[in-house]
């Protein structure tokens, strides 16, 4: 029993060591929400079992043991013989008690997995921004905690929401599946909620007819191209929060791909104009000509919403990152 469980244990542990490895070096396009899943299924396995089974099977062997060696040492001693040592009877309950590796490999980790799957699914989600999209809010190399409960609880792997919330506001930085490839998680700048008309012409940008206002704020230096950027203040939905425009990018823009409710949308030479239907949202990065947004692949439905992202908690690079954007 012991080398089965232990040689099927290690099949396991092994499988998912690859499986993990592979997505971490970019092998395969993995899902680790899924993995944790999984994880915390297996490991929950093995748990009720040691707790059901294993250990008070291990209990009893090690109950029998002691009274065996208390008749022994009674038998013994009425011999004439020496008794043997507390101790070492000690040790002997202590080996029968201890759990096999393959226990403590799994049913051992339960809880600590059990922490970060309910954690991560159903709370607070640390995600790295790994591009300049959302330059100047949010710098590449930022870790950012996402706030996973604040649009509703969703349930982990399948996302669907089964307790409402809050609803998107318009400003707020939300973290979504991006829906041409909804393995992958995307952050952006919420511009347009179900029912508006977002216009984003010669890079001014309208909503429901209004300009969001704009303040010219001093340009910014963008150190990695070692060269100034041009920077604005907008205000929307009653958040304040800066843009960056590059002039030497034209304000045309071309989809990249036949999305849904492509129809809602029309891209005259000055940019783009369209109509958010019901469900979904229109997405923009702060930083405005270097952000593959809803401008060329569309809306994202309320299903892909992940959370909402609120603040900095590490940038290895620079300390001073840390704290709320909002």
């Amino acid at each position: 029993m012991q080398q089965t469980m232990g040689a099927i244990t290690a099949v396991i542990l092994a499988a998912f060591g690859a499986y993990a490895a592979a997505f971490f070096f970019g092998a395969i396009e993995g899902n680790f929400a899924l993995l944790l899943f999984l994880a915390t299924a297996v490991t929950g396995v093995y748990w009720l079992a040691e707790k059901f089974y294993f250990f008070p099977k291990r209990r009893r062997d090690a109950e029998r043991l002691v009274s065996t060696l208390n008749e022994r040492a009674a038998e013994l001693a009425r011999q004439g013989f020496a008794q043997s040592s507390d101790e070492d009877l000690s040790m002997a309950r202590h080996k029968l008690l201890a759990q096999p590796w393959w226990l403590d490999w799994t049913a051992g980790l339960f809880p600590v997995i059990l922490a970060v799957f309910v954690l991560r699914s159903f709370l607070f989600e640390p995600f790295k921004i790994p591009s300049g999209s959302m330059i100047p809010t949010l710098q590449v190399g930022d870790l950012i905690l996402v706030n996973k409960f604040h649009y509703g609880v969703r349930l982990p792997v399948i996302n669907t929401k089964v307790i409402a919330n809050n609803e998107p506001q318009r400003g707020d930085v939300m973290v979504f599946r991006y829906p041409p490839q909804p393995s992958l998680d995307y952050i952006k700048r919420v511009i347009g909620v179900p029912g508006d008309e977002v216009a984003y012409l010669n890079k001014r940008l309208t909503v429901n007819g209004q300009p969001v206002p704009r303040i010219n704020q001093p340009d910014y230096f963008d150190g990695e191209q070692m060269r100034y950027t041009k920077q604005f203040g907008e205000e929307l939905g009653g958040r304040r929060y800066n843009t960056l425009n590059d002039d030497m990018r034209p304000p045309f823009v071309s989809p990249i791909t036949d999305f849904a409710f492509r129809e809602n949308c029309r891209y005259p030479a000055e940019g783009v104009v369209c109509k958010v239907p019901p469900g979904h949202y229109f997405m923009m990065g702060d930083n405005r000509d270097n952000s593959l947004d809803s401008r060329f692949w569309g809306f994202v439905p309320e299903s892909n919403i992940v959370g909402k992202a609120f603040f900095v908690w590490m940038n290895f690079g620079d300390f001073g990152r840390i704290g709320s954007f909002e």
